[in-house]
């Protein structure tokens, strides 16, 4: 499934192939939580931003439309028109950060729906299930989400749980491939990685967890309340005990800088919904740092949104004729904001694959960090 083609250090530049595609990587994911990107692109848009990869969320395509209406369509390939890759998130997340009301046990957790408040069980097996009808590539494992920080004991406690968790989802899945009416037989399953910012239990988890030989191996749990260097070490702390032969991902992060950072440090996939979510509100990411298009001195400014981009966005309309548009509570100027940002980060990656194909990624980065986060 996956190839390491270069590297530069710890950087690497790869190939992910799929049942639905190839996947050049590291690649970011363009977060389309119920199969569309908040800002009204949709899948048809995301051809035109130089998406590789989808990612949608199994919490919220449950509860609605439901994921067997979904099947009923064919699977959100279908549903939502999107060809390429897609992946799945598990839930897990979802679970822990909107249910106000969670008891969580050993056979899943209870909650009730951010939604209408009614009564819902989810399971590594019901995850499993949801996924499979959703016939998504890559489905992620069921797990449990701590806050940061979380008491070291429970942290401990937790890890073994989402071992356990893992092992049913990896059970299900395997059993799920292999029904007749399965939308996607080929769905691989990824696990993830826990154990707050504790490195010993990062460590310790992602050891077990590679004993399973998975297609794909993920960190979580991170980018939820802990400093970025903490992060870091995180990172640098459980890569070396990854597969190497196996994709990495970097689940909820984040800025363009937290991006080149997880690069640097040998991370393969990324996803967040920063880019649409600050987009819509006017924030928007260049080659110079961040540009607030709510300014006033954008008022007569007939520049593009970033010069060296060639973003529909920035091929036709003015940072003066946006920031109109925002400010008059247009939908497009929020649709034309959010196409910027997505294809900004899809290009940055392409743009990290070529510096590792030239050998050159160490100099781009030390150049770009922070340029990339600064505020213009």
């Amino acid at each position: 499934m996956f190839k390491v083609i270069k590297k530069e250090n710890n950087a690497r530049r790869g190939v992910i192939n799929t049942v639905h595609g190839t996947v050049q990587t590291p690649a970011f994911m363009n977060v389309a939580t119920c199969g569309a990107i908040k800002g009204a692109l949709s899948a048809l848009d995301l051809k035109e931003v130089n998406c590789q990869i989808m990612l949608s969320n199994t919490y919220h395509l449950h509860l609605r439309p439901g994921d067997e209406n979904v099947k009923k369509f064919g699977g959100l390939h279908k549903f939502s028109r999107w060809e390429g890759p897609i992946l799945t998130d598990s839930g897990g997340f979802q679970v822990f950060s909107l249910a106000k009301l969670r008891n969580i046990k050993e056979e899943g957790v209870y909650f009730n729906s951010h939604i209408d408040g009614r009564k819902i069980f989810m399971s590594p097996e019901i995850s499993m299930q949801i996924q499979s009808n959703l016939g998504s590539t890559i489905a992620m494992a069921f797990d449990e989400c701590i806050e940061n920080p979380s008491p070291y004991d429970y942290t401990k406690d937790s890890i073994h749980r989402t071992t356990r968790w893992l092992e049913r989802c990896k059970t299900e899945m395997n059993r799920l491939n292999s029904l007749d009416d399965t939308i996607n037989k080929e769905q691989k399953l990824f696990g993830i990685n826990q154990g707050g910012i504790f490195p010993d239990l990062r460590i310790e988890h992602m050891k077990t967890i590679a004993e399973l030989d998975l297609p794909g191996y993920a960190i979580g749990g991170l980018a939820v309340g802990e400093t970025a260097e903490q992060m870091y070490e995180i990172i640098e702390a459980v890569t070396p005990f990854m597969p190497k032969d196996k994709p990495r991902y970097l689940m909820g992060v984040g800025t363009p800088a937290n991006i080149l950072e997880g690069v640097y440090r040998g991370i393969d996939m990324f996803d967040c919904v920063m880019p649409s979510r600050n987009a819509r509100h006017g924030h928007l990411f260049t080659w110079n740092g961040i540009r607030n298009i709510w300014n006033a001195k954008y008022q007569l400014d007939d520049s593009p949104i970033d010069e060296r981009c060639d973003c529909p966005a920035c091929q036709n309309f003015t940072r003066a004729y946006i920031r109109h548009l925002m400010k008059a509570g247009e939908m497009l100027g929020m649709r034309l904001c959010v196409t910027h940002n997505l294809y900004f980060y899809n290009n940055l990656l392409k743009r990290i694959r070529e510096e590792l194909d030239n050998g050159s990624f160490e100099s781009f980065y030390k150049k770009y960090t922070d340029i990339l986060g600064k505020r213009i």
